[in-house]
């Protein structure tokens, strides 16, 4: 009777441990990193072209120093980093890689006003294929941002969901930080479009 009962429990105690989510958190963990290598990838792409556009702009826009600087050091910035998979664990260190991939974004857009004032510039086949690249680059990177954002909800659904929160307490699982808009109340107001007549 005693081997009867121990039998019962070992295999009541396998039917739970099968529900337990451990596999999943183990599918999930694994699509988080692969997701977000892939959004490394992208920004490594991104930064690498930074020299040669900074280069090309500096031919036509001699006097345009400080823009180019704040590109040259948003890219140094940006290279500086460690990037670990820990980033993906740590919110603070992914708010600080978001905010130094931002400073990078930000001063490539400036980049790219001052590339409209100069005529010869955008007429140079050079930039006009850096250009071309970055936009491709640019796109690539949001679809890389998308799919980590969608593998990271499905992995804090799971970290979040009864029985699977079981096992993500015993085994230390927690939600991890997904990328964020920087100024979410600057998009939340809308904005002011005056139609009158200004002559």
């Amino acid at each position: 009777m005693q081997k009867i009962i121990i039998k019962l429990f070992t295999a009541l105690l396998l039917l739970n441990l099968t529900a337990c989510g451990y596999n999943n958190f183990q599918t999930l963990d694994e699509g988080s990193k692969a997701a977000w290598s892939e959004v490394l990838n992208q920004y490594q792409r991104r930064a690498d072209l930074v020299p040669n556009l900074v280069n090309v702009v500096k031919g036509y826009a001699e006097h345009e120093k400080d823009v180019l600087t704040q590109v040259t050091e948003a890219r140094a910035k940006v290279g500086s980093m460690q990037v670990t998979p820990e980033v993906l664990n740590n919110p603070d260190a992914f708010a600080k890689f978001q905010a130094a991939q931002g400073e990078l974004s930000s001063a490539l857009s400036r980049l790219m006003v001052v590339a409209e004032n100069y005529p010869n510039l955008k007429a140079d086949q050079s930039f006009r294929d850096l250009q071309a690249q970055l936009e491709g680059t640019e796109n690539r990177i949001t679809v890389a941002r998308n799919r980590y954002i969608e593998t990271i909800k499905d992995y804090n659904i799971a970290v979040r969901s009864f029985p699977e929160n079981i096992t993500a307490m015993i085994f230390g699982y927690e939600a991890k930080p997904s990328f964020t808009v920087e100024n979410e109340k600057a998009i939340s107001t809308a904005p002011t479009v005056d139609f009158s007549d200004k002559k």
